[in-house]
């Protein structure tokens, strides 16, 4: 997590913001510490790790929201369970000018023997996840390679010729279409910190923390 917050920061100084006081949540047998930032040029990152079951269990998750340049929505989950290791690299199609991603297509082809396919089941964000999404999945032995190729993801993906937000409004009502459509269709994640906090925190939390936008 650190290493892919100084690649950010490499490119756009990070400034933090803060958690808001969500971190420290205890949900299910797992303390989560989040995080915020104003990534200067870009947008919004924002940064969950939740820890558990002695140390077995580890979830990472470091989002990207761009709103200064038309980048799409990035979500980086990582999850660390007795043993085996899976990176999900989520790319959601915010953007008001459809920004090529053809970049990020030559790291799947060289790592496609730990690429992870799951049965397609129709879910309410079909119309705006976007094809470059994957995940990554093996054992523990497999982390440092794995690593390395989420860490070429944030890198290539900073490098992305993207034009500037000039409509900032339909730039926010894309966002709002997928952060809202969490808080109202649910998922694994989103579940779990309804049925702790309800729904109204919940939206704090993802409003105010991860999915940032002022």
């Amino acid at each position: 997590m650190d290493k892919l917050l100084e690649i950010i920061n490499g490119k756009h100084k990070l400034k933090e913001l803060g958690s808001q006081g969500f971190s420290g949540l205890k949900v299910k047998g797992m303390t989560f510490t989040m995080n915020s930032y104003e990534a200067e040029g870009l947008g919004y990152v924002s940064t969950m790790v939740a820890k558990g079951f002695f140390g077995l269990l580890r979830m990472d998750t470091l989002i990207i929201n761009p709103i200064v340049i038309d980048l799409p929505l990035f979500s980086y989950d990582r999850i660390f369970a007795f043993g085996k290791d899976k990176a999900m690299l989520e790319f959601y199609d915010t953007m008001v000018e459809k920004t090529s991603l053809d970049k990020l297509h030559p790291i799947k082809e060289k790592n496609l023997k730990y690429v992870f396919t799951e049965e397609a089941k129709p879910a309410w964000y079909d119309d705006v996840r976007l094809p470059e999404t994957v995940s990554y999945q093996g054992k523990k032995a497999d982390t440092e390679t794995f690593d390395e190729i989420c860490r070429e993801y944030y890198k290539t993906f900073l490098e992305i010729d993207a034009p500037k937000v000039t409509d900032y409004d339909a730039k926010a009502k894309k966002i709002d279409y997928y952060v809202d459509g969490l808080l109202n269709n649910g998922g694994p994640a989103t579940d779990v910190f309804v049925q702790k906090f309800g729904k109204e925190k919940t939206t704090e939390l993802f409003k105010k923390v991860l999915f940032l936008r002022k």
